[in-house]
């Protein structure tokens, strides 16, 4: 009986307080949970960790030594990614990261190459921007794959160093001048010989993640690869 009225009083909430797709925006079934069921299947998916690896690799070729490379998605200007992460990082949608997670988590738990993880790093935040937000997007994302991986999420090592004003709206170029040597490391002995993946939200450039890369690969015997959510190919 109590598990009866408890589902009539979810079901009233829904009718009044529809959820609606991260995606597209519109409302959720009740079987539907952060998109739906369109959405999944129209998201143009990288598959890069399957079949399109050295796409991927190609941008960091010869700026940075990688082990493996991967992204969710790719991304297009205007397109139902690009809503998916503007909701994430711009009107607390947390809970975006942690299916996006869950899903790419899913996938490289099935790959060799990854299966050697010891431990997930997240692109950090700089505090006045995490102030700001109040929270690092790239959070649960990583925290759901370390799950996935059997590894260790750790956000203690990579810090940011200087707070730089928000790239959306500048040229590629500007936004690769603007993020090179912003990142410096601690506790550097976590890591040593150790496999790590960089989780990020979006490569455009790659700067971010080069510059990530750059401060960490003094630290002995470490080995990096990278995963994030959608990539600008």
């Amino acid at each position: 009986m109590l598990i009866s009225i408890s589902k009539m009083l979810r079901d009233l909430a829904y009718l009044f307080y529809p959820i609606h797709c991260a995606a597209c925006n519109n409302p959720l079934h009740k079987n539907e949970r952060i998109l739906c069921t369109y959405c999944r299947h129209e998201l143009p998916l990288g598959n890069f960790h399957n079949v399109n690896a050295k796409k991927i690799e190609k941008v960091f070729y010869g700026r940075i030594k990688i082990e493996n490379a991967t992204s969710l998605f790719i991304f297009h200007k205007d397109s139902l990614v690009q809503n998916l992460i503007h909701n994430l990082k711009y009107r607390g949608q947390e809970e975006i990261g942690e299916e996006l997670g869950k899903w790419l988590g899913r996938e490289l738990s099935q790959i060799r190459d990854y299966k050697s993880i010891d431990f997930i790093v997240p692109v950090p935040l700089h505090k006045k921007r995490l102030q700001e937000r109040g929270y690092n997007q790239v959070e649960k994302f990583g925290i759901e794959i370390a799950k996935k991986l059997n590894a260790e999420y750790i956000n203690s090592v990579l810090k940011k160093k200087s707070y730089t004003k928000k790239q959306s709206k500048r040229g590629r170029f500007n936004r690769w001048t603007n993020t090179v040597e912003t990142f410096d490391t601690q506790n550097e002995s976590l890591l040593i010989n150790k496999h790590i993946l960089l989780v990020d939200d979006i490569v455009t450039t790659g700067a971010t993640i080069e510059s990530c890369v750059n401060a960490l690969k003094p630290i002995s015997g470490i080995k990096i690869s990278i995963a994030t959510m959608a990539i600008t190919v």
